[in-house]
């Protein structure tokens, strides 16, 4: 795996898209504390443990989930273009699907850098297995990266609200792409996609609730696993993989 900075040089109006997702996320602050530059805690092994810790103490329902599933490893992805071409080959897709194209992709363009995938052909493209529409994301994201607009560089100094908006000006990477790429390429150890389905599948068993939380209710809940909801997510979605197959129809007593 690279290491967790990347290389591009920052060519981003910030303040627009600041002010804009501070509108969305709610309150001015995010504005004004997108560009500080204190020291950054990485979701790592040696912090993970330590997030479970503190999340175990302040909810018995997390001490729970780690009792019957067990502590959740670790996830990583790359840095730079190819952990985000990653999550786009990702999308909409079987795993092994994903897994397949992913591997074919790399060997045709084993550097994986913007200005080589620029340089693809589309029956190239294709032949790996991308889609139309995966092609036209990955040309415009790494369109982006090479005019300057989205810089990794920069990303590492914003806060995770201006991070999740200079990803999602690139077509293709929603915020759950910009969320999940934060969490797994950056480390970032506060984060909570309110709109993962696994998540609030899981956040409905875990608190016995009786209808599926929406996405707000999700990240209400998830409130009191802050400074790490990250952590938090990952001990989710090993929840989920290891409740019982609650989709399963009972069999029918004779």
């Amino acid at each position: 795996m690279q290491g967790r900075q990347s290389r591009n040089h920052f060519g981003l109006h910030m303040p627009n898209l600041q002010f804009r997702l501070a509108a969305c996320y709610g309150g001015n602050n995010m504005a004004k504390t997108a560009l500080k530059t204190s020291p950054r805690i990485v979701l790592d092994k040696k912090t993970l443990k330590k997030a479970l810790t503190e999340l175990a103490a302040a909810d018995p329902d997390i001490a729970r989930a780690l009792a019957e599933a067990g502590p959740p490893e670790l996830r990583e992805m790359p840095t730079g273009y190819g952990g985000l071409m990653r999550s786009i080959v990702g999308q909409q897709v079987s795993v092994h699907a994903a897994r397949s194209i992913w591997l074919r992709l790399e060997a045709a363009v084993p550097s994986m850098e913007p200005a080589d995938f620029l340089a693809m052909s589309d029956e190239q493209l294709r032949a790996v297995g991308l889609s139309g529409a995966k092609m036209k994301y990955g040309r415009s994201l790494a369109t982006d990266i090479v005019e300057g607009r989205i810089s990794f560089e920069a990303l590492h100094e914003l806060d995770d609200a201006a991070a999740i908006a200079m990803l999602t000006q690139a077509k293709g990477i929603g915020p759950w792409t910009a969320e999940i790429y934060l969490m797994f390429a950056h480390g970032r150890p506060d984060i909570m996609p309110g709109l993962d389905l696994g998540l609030v599948v899981a956040a409905q068993h875990l608190k016995k609730l009786r209808n599926r939380p929406d996405a707000k209710r999700l990240l209400k809940i998830a409130e009191a696993w802050r400074p790490w909801r990250s952590a938090a997510a990952l001990v989710l979605w090993h929840y989920r993989r290891n409740m019982p197959d609650w989709s399963a129809r009972e069999k029918k007593t004779k």
